[in-house]
């Protein structure tokens, strides 16, 4: 059975970024079309925690069965809200306290959520670079929801993202060209930069 872990960095609840996890989640689910184990880790339970193994270098119990989840996973779902155009101190400090080894290689999605399209860009320069720092192997399609995206008329555009992206997720964990690509070439798909900025009204 694949193992799915899912992380959510919002600091509210229920939160916007929680919801984009979950919209991830059930899509990875349902592009892989086996059996999935999922497990949504919400970093604003092990926040006390993270703080502490910062300072003392040693995990409580709670947060040392997050970390080992995280490592043994096949596949990570990574989520966080964007803050002065970048990924919140809470989503940074979970990743401070893994192993540098423990994500190499395993395959990661990466998304975001905030209140304008004008940070869409801070997964880019900021929580990809992350991951590539810790040798995990991310998906081309980075999701991105702003406030105008939960709105109806905006949720066709956000889950033709969703749906993009978990199905390249699905491709690497099963070893499978991406169905939602149609091709073999990962980056087949990936929104040019001046489309972007063209459908942000640029």
């Amino acid at each position: 059975m694949t193992s799915l872990v899912v992380i959510s960095a919002g600091l509210s609840q229920p939160s916007s970024t929680r919801l984009l996890a979950d919209k991830l989640s059930t899509a990875v689910v349902s592009a892989l079309g086996t059996p999935v184990e999922v497990t949504v880790l919400e970093l604003r339970d092990l926040a006390h925690d993270i703080t502490n193994n910062l300072l003392t270098g040693f995990p409580p119990p709670a947060l040392s069965a997050a970390v080992a989840t995280v490592t043994a996973a096949d596949a990570l779902i990574a989520v966080t809200p964007i803050f002065s155009a970048s990924y919140s101190g809470l989503f940074k400090s979970f990743f401070d306290v893994l192993d540098p080894d423990a994500l190499d290689g395993k395959p990661v999605l990466i998304a975001a959520t905030g209140g304008s399209a004008r940070h869409s860009l801070a997964l880019e320069h900021a929580v990809r670079p992350l991951f590539s720092y810790l040798r995990a192997v991310v998906v081309p399609t980075a999701v991105y929801a702003a406030s105008e995206d939960w709105a109806s008329t905006g949720d066709g555009e956000l889950a033709g993202r969703v749906t993009r992206a978990a199905g390249q997720l699905a491709a690497l964990v099963s070893g499978s060209p991406s169905s939602s690509t149609g091709s073999k070439d990962p980056f087949a798909q990936v929104i040019p930069f001046a489309e972007m900025l063209k459908a942000q009204g640029r």
